[in-house]
This record gives structure tokens, sequence and C-alpha cells, in this order.
């Protein structure tokens, strides 16, 4: 290799490595794009979280310990109590307890509960991008601090416990409210929200402009181009899916205080980070589909053998891409295994580039087999589908598997032992000669039909000449 080819090749190493790490970029930008910056995919997530029954229970354990803080249940016990009983108002009150958290798991699991909570967690998350994206009135209404209100469950709570009456006017204005932003936090948030908003698009843009770069940088090393961008897609999505699970156990270490909320943490963590998932999944098999593409054009027998059987087809256009066609069809609308496939789109543009693939590996069979003929081809088949037909009718067709060959060598050496015993007479000498002459017009004809290659032709040959008499002398 030149010093200018060792350049260029170093060259496309280095793109590809980029866009490689701008696709691992590219998964955590849309992550939280379309997880942490969507309202509706937010407050389907967190409808989801209530309806695991360990989420549930800590929701509703955390309801039971505000009613508890902002509700002097043993005093109002001991005003319902006679006297001489109002001692016994503490232990009723801790018993009490017990049943109001059994009610409170009951009553979440209720839809109308559900729906408080998913109108809670829609409102929060609405407020909290208008506070990112500068909606000014709104952050002055609210102090700057952007709050999940479950007020409303509490309310709820009380309803169906009878603990607390009158609860709306008894409970503060910052009962049951947990806090998910302050103002002065406010400008470091706006900050990432507005890298966070570009940054699936650039990535994404970034790294198919690198990745296409290198096609360019080294023409003659396209196909090690395609299989390194294959191989690095793998590896981003592999590598998103360990950091989805290191953070999740920094997570656990950092804000899991006691062993009994972890299970409930895991439960919410694994609904949050579904959408990663999927998105890091769909990256590795865009990378094994370049990867397999990538190995099709190569140099191997077998993908030699793949191209060989199907330049015919290639060959024409026409047929090449109906094929195409109905293969992307059957994916993009029957199948769609990734998100990016169920968007139009994103889903036009992925056949887009797979055409690209397509037509260069239909331009190298070309190249490859460029005496590749349909018919003759399908001519081949059939006298092949009518060949196996007479191996399984009889056994006695030359030129097939060993097998087959030693059957028929087989046939032959027994009809003619039992020539000269169904001989009437002696007055047909020329008979192995004819005997010849057919059998070698026969094994012609096989290698016209493409029954046999040169080397099984040629080994036949030899066999049948070998086996003629040698001539007496008269």
């Amino acid at each position: 290799m030149s010093a200018r080819g060792r350049r260029r090749r170093g060259a496309a190493i280095a793109l590809v490595t980029l866009a490689s790490l701008l696709a691992f970029v590219a998964i955590l930008g849309i992550w939280v794009d379309r997880q942490a910056l969507n309202t509706e995919n937010w407050t389907a997530a967190s409808s989801k979280m209530l309806e695991r029954p360990v989420v549930r229970n800590r929701v509703a354990d955390y309801l039971v310990d505000e009613l508890y803080a902002n509700v002097d249940v043993a005093a109002q016990i001991r005003t319902a109590l006679p006297p001489r009983a109002q001692p016994l108002a503490g232990p009723a009150a801790g018993a009490l307890r017990n049943v109001v958290e059994r009610t409170a798991r009951e009553a979440l699991a209720r839809p109308r509960a559900q729906q408080a909570w998913e109108d809670a967690n829609r409102n929060a998350h609405e407020l909290l991008l208008d506070v990112l994206r500068g909606g000014g009135p709104v952050v002055s209404t609210h102090s700057g601090v952007v709050q999940l209100d479950l007020k409303t469950l509490l309310e709820e709570l009380e309803a169906r416990t009878g603990v607390g009456g009158r609860l709306a006017a008894r409970l503060p204005e910052d009962a049951a409210q947990i806090t998910v932003l302050r103002s002065d936090q406010l400008e470091a948030a706006q900050t990432t929200l507005r890298v966070l908003d570009a940054l699936p698009i650039v990535s994404v843009v970034a790294s198919l402009l690198l990745f296409g770069a290198a096609l360019l940088v080294a023409p003659h090393r396209r196909r090690e181009s395609v299989r390194g961008y294959g191989f690095g897609l793998v590896i981003a999505g592999v590598a998103a899916l360990a950091a989805a699970s290191l953070a999740r156990d920094a997570l656990i270490d950092s804000l899991v205080s006691t062993p009994s909320g972890e299970p409930a943490f895991r439960e919410v963590w694994k609904l949050a980070t579904a959408l990663l998932e999927q998105v890091a999944v769909a990256c590795i098999g865009y990378g094994a589909f370049l990867v397999v593409g990538a190995w099709l054009a190569g140099t191997t027998r077998l993908a030699t053998t793949l191209r060989s059987a199907a330049a015919p087809y290639l060959r024409e256009p026409s047929i090449a891409y109906a094929a195409f066609a109905v293969a992307a069809a059957a994916v993009v609308l029957w199948w769609a295994p990734t998100p990016a496939l169920r968007n139009p789109l994103t889903a036009l543009a992925l056949v887009a580039l797979a055409a690209c693939g397509f037509e260069g590996l239909r331009r190298r069979t070309r190249r490859e087999f460029p005496d590749a003929d349909r018919h003759e081809f399908e001519a081949r088949a059939r006298a092949r589908l009518q060949r196996g037909y007479r191996t399984v009718r009889d056994g006695a067709t030359s030129g097939g598997t060993a097998l087959g060959r030693k059957a028929a060598a087989a046939g032959r050496d027994i009809a003619e032992r039992a020539t000269p015993a169904t001989t009437a007479t002696p007055a047909t000498p020329a008979t192995p000669l004819t005997s010849r002459v057919e059998q070698l017009e026969r094994l012609g004809a096989l290698r016209s039909a493409g029954m046999l290659d040169d080397e099984e032709f040629r080994a036949e040959k030899a066999r049948v000449l070998d086996s003629a008499p040698t001539s007496t002398p008269v």
C-alpha cells in the first residue's frame, strides 16, 4: 500500500470512530428528548409506574406519611372518645395507620386516583417545560419553583379513610408537594435544555456525515468503512445499555436510603429507560445490518456463492428493485422492529440509505459476474431438479453427488457383467464402442446443461476411455 493509501485508510478509520462515538451520544440524546422532554411520553410512563404494585405501595406510604404529618390523628380520636378512654387515642391512631395504608394502596389502584396521578404529572411536566423555555409569567407566579402536586390524591385518601376531616382546609400549601426545580437551578436547567433540544438531530446528522466522509476519503475501502461503522453502531448500542445499568446502580446507592425502597426504584428506572433500551437495541440492529451487508459484498467463499446465485436477478433492475420494495414494505409496514421504522420520515430515510447500499451490492455483483443470464440460470435450475428427480427414481444419474456417482458406476458394472449372459449371439462386436460413444455423448450433454463441471467431466471421460478394450491384431 502506498503512503497516500495508508493516509486515506487512517483518515477513514478516524472518521468512522468519531461517527460511532456520535452514535452513542445520539442514543442518549434521543432518549432524553423523547422521554424527559416529551409531555405525552412522560405522562404515559408515569401512569405505567403507578400501575406497578411496588411503586403504588411506595406512593401510598408517602401519602400516609403526609397525612399523619399534617393532621393530628390522635387528637381527632381523643375528641371522639369519652374522658376515661382518651389515653387510648395514641395507640388507636397507630393501629388506624395500618388501616389507612391498606386503604391508600387500594385507592391508588382505582381509575379515579390513577387519573389524578396522571393529571398531576402532566401539569408538573408542562409547567417544567414552560419554565425551562422561558415562560416568564409562569416563573413569577410560582416563585420559580416547579412542583409535583399530589394534594388531590391526599384529599382522595382522606375521603376514603375519614381521617383528617375537612382536610382541604387544614392542609398547608406545601402538603404532598414534591419540588422538581428551584429558581436557583433555573439558569443551568435552561442551558441544559437548549443543548438537549438540539443534541439528537445534530449528533445523528453529524454521525452520518462523518460516515459518508469516510466512504469518500477511501473509495477503495468502502466495504471496510461500512463494516467498521456497523461494528461501531453495535458497540454504541451495547455501551448505552451498559451506561444505563451503571447509572441505575449509582443512583440506587445515592438516592435510595433503605433496602425497602430499592425494588420501587428499579421498577421506576426500568420504565423510565424503556425508550433508551429500544433506541440502543435499534442501533445494534442497524449495525448488524451493515456488518451483514459488508460481509455479503466480501470475498469469502459463501458470500461469493450467494452473489453468484443472485447475479442473474440482480443484473435486471426491475426484478432486483421489485424484490427490494417487497422486502422493505414487509419490514416497515408489517414488522417495524424499531421506533424509527414506525415514523414515516425516519423510515423513509432508512429505506433510502438501505437502497443505496443495495445498489452498491448490485453493481459489484454485475461487475463480478458479467455473463450471468437469468434464462440460462433457470434452465440449469430446471435441469438440476430433473436430475434430482431421476436420482431419486433410479439412482443412475451420472455427475451427481459422490453417492450418486458411486451408485451409477455400480449399476454400469452390473450391466456390463450381465451383458455376456444376455447376449444371444456373438454377432455384436461393436456394442462396447457404441456404449462408450453414448456415454460420452451423455456426459457432453450433462456438461452443457451445467450438471457437470469441467473437473467432473474430465474424470468421467477418462473413466469411460480407460474402460475401452485393447485391440488385438488379426
